[in-house]
């Protein structure tokens, strides 16, 4: 984890905190937006009446988002979260326009005297179930529904495409786009388009579980995202990576309480909880679930790191030499695949 401080002045609060949340989707009960609601209610159940919380969801991105952030704001919220990439222009000008109040950005990488950024190092657990759908795949062709083509997803199709890499050579990923964090109908084609190419394994980087549904309708087998969603597609869900965003919710809040907050950048990993691997069902098979356990440990100890070299792209250049370790710049802003992705990455080189 890296953490970039700045000195602030200390806030002062009423008795009771005001913690506001913009979400990209419905709360529902999957997902990327659950699992942030996920937090919001540990808050709650935390800290019960010394806080109050509340949330919009289903916020559009980009400059749509100011009115609802400004709207918290001055309704007196002094905490908000925005837990969208795309609202980091908006949360920016909101934090210039309201500096008492702390604005909490994840993903993203603009910050100030009152806003900090924060995320998780998703590429951890990405990694271990890259491992598991090498080990599972049958027709050596996995399938990759991918979000937005931004640093955040290519990153997590990286780590996946080598942690498959590492325990079958000859297995392929093949990435699809839907520019989708949340459309259902659309991230289900393009899991069935993967379905068609021969794909017996599909991962995803969405907040609905529409491509695990695909593949279990396909006799396929699925690895989700963001929370554990076994109930959707039981007979195809092997596990998830996943997010407990109630971890850095809490200690943001106690510290705000104290008095000791300072803006910063934050990107746990695994040792700090705030990401993991959701339980593997038997679906998974033995030796595969022995070896995940083994590079859990070894990462959470800082043995190994996902992207430890050499790696090398699509082009057959060394692009992480043997031994080294990209570094966190490096990482958040990548942009090219490895060798065993097929797809391209829109608007890149």
């Amino acid at each position: 984890m890296f953490v970039v401080t700045v000195l602030i002045a200390t806030f002062l609060f009423s008795a009771q905190l005001n913690v506001g949340f913009i979400y990209i989707g419905p709360a529902g009960d999957a997902g990327w937006t659950y699992a942030h609601d996920l937090g919001r209610l540990h808050l709650e159940g935390v800290f019960g009446d010394q806080i109050s919380t509340t949330f919009v969801e289903s916020v559009p991105e980009g400059m749509e988002a100011m009115m609802t952030i400004e709207s918290l704001a001055r309704r007196g919220y002094d905490i908000i979260f925005t837990t969208s990439f795309g609202y980091m222009d908006p949360t920016f000008l909101a934090a210039e326009k309201y500096p008492d109040v702390w604005f909490h950005h994840c993903s993203g990488y603009k910050s100030a005297e009152n806003m900090s950024t924060y995320f998780g190092r998703m590429y951890e657990p990405r990694f271990l179930t890259g491992l598991i759908a090498g080990m599972k795949t049958s027709s050596n062709r996995i399938g990759y529904v991918a979000a937005h083509p931004i640093p955040e997803v290519v990153r997590g199709i990286n780590a996946f495409a080598l942690g498959v890499r590492m325990v079958n050579p000859d297995a392929r990923v093949h990435v699809v786009w839907s520019n989708t964090w949340y459309d259902p109908a659309m991230e289900k084609e393009a899991a069935l388009s993967l379905l068609d190419l021969g794909c017996d394994v599909i991962a995803m980087h969405q907040d609905s579980p529409a491509p695990q549904q695909a593949a279990q309708e396909r006799g396929a087998f699925s690895i989700g995202y963001n929370s554990d969603m076994v109930a959707f597609a039981p007979k195809a869900y092997l596990t998830a990576p996943v997010w407990n965003w109630g971890i850095y919710y809490e200690r943001v809040v106690r510290e705000t309480m104290a008095g000791t907050y300072q803006a910063e950048e934050y990107w746990g990993g695994m040792n700090d909880g705030i990401i993991g691997l959701a339980p593997m069902t038997d679906l998974v098979p033995q030796n595969a679930q022995v070896m995940v356990e083994v590079f859990k440990e070894a990462i959470k100890a800082g043995s190994f790191h996902p992207f430890q070299g050499p790696v090398y792209n699509q082009r057959n250049e060394l692009v992480v030499p043997k031994g080294q370790i990209p570094s966190d710049g490096e990482l958040l802003s990548m942009s090219w695949f490895v060798d065993n992705v097929v797809g391209i990455i829109p608007g890149s080189n």
